[in-house]
């Protein structure tokens, strides 16, 4: 929020993402539209074991669909102290191509967008889908939009017609994952404390005493149900210790 009150513009449709700014690298993380990379130039990062310091550039980050190199070969192998985006200070890339952002900028009978107007509508649908973690323990979004061959999606699509989909690429498909535990029946499914938030399916919450391992084996339940029924796997986007 703080690039948004200097009139940075890049970020405003991450409003409200929980986390620290050296984090945001390691997931690619991104909502609404846009990723961390559409405005990443560089970050510096100490190696754990010899406290070395070394900058990583954007094509060394090697960012992909929540993925990067720090969750790959340099996984667990540095801590990342600073980062560079390049924002704009003028000539505003407003980014309302995500269908809950019109709607809801609508609802607030905007038609002509500032950065703070996309940020208020952000934080708007995040607070009425996500559970706030410091009332409701969880991680935010525990699990990655499956993106599948084309080949795979017509098979899934002539047996579930209804099925939500975006088109990636002339080869791909992304589906979205909180729509297929949704249909799988899980959408507010509880075991003991560990379960999947009522409001948005891609999130798992402990309702209080939930351990590690039951949200892990929440997680893997979750999995196997939707791959029983629509043959896509699932992964976790979370990082697990």
């Amino acid at each position: 929020l703080w690039t948004i009150n200097q009139n940075f513009g890049g970020l405003e449709n991450m409003s409200l993402i929980p986390g620290n700014v050296g984090t945001t690298p390691v997931q690619n993380i991104g909502a609404y539209g846009t990723e961390i990379k559409d405005t990443f130039v560089s970050c510096e990062a100490m190696n754990i074991l010899s406290q070395e310091m070394k900058s990583f550039t954007k094509e060394e980050c090697n960012f992909g669909y929540r993925e990067s190199i720090f969750k790959q070969e340099a996984k667990d192998k540095y801590v990342i102290t600073s980062v560079v985006f390049k924002l704009t200070k003028r000539n505003h890339k407003i980014n309302t191509s995500y269908g809950d952002i019109t709607k809801e900028l609508e609802n607030q009978n905007v038609t002509i967008p500032t950065l703070k107007d996309v940020s208020n509508a952000v934080i708007a649908i995040r607070q009425s889908k996500l559970p706030d973690p410091k009332e409701l323990g969880n991680s935010g979004s525990f699990f990655k939009n499956p993106i599948i061959s084309k080949e795979l999606f017509e098979k899934v699509h002539q047996k579930f017609p209804e099925v939500k989909f975006f088109e990636v690429s002339p080869t791909e498909v992304k589906v979205p994952a909180g729509w297929l535990i949704e249909h799988s029946g899980l959408k507010g499914y509880r075991k003991d404390d560990a379960g999947v938030h009522k409001n948005q399916a891609l999130v798992l919450v402990n309702y209080g005493n939930a351990t590690g391992q039951d949200i892990l084996n929440l997680s893997k339940y979750v999995q196997k149900t939707v791959f029983d029924k629509y043959g896509i796997a699932i992964e976790a986007e979370v990082n697990v210790i």
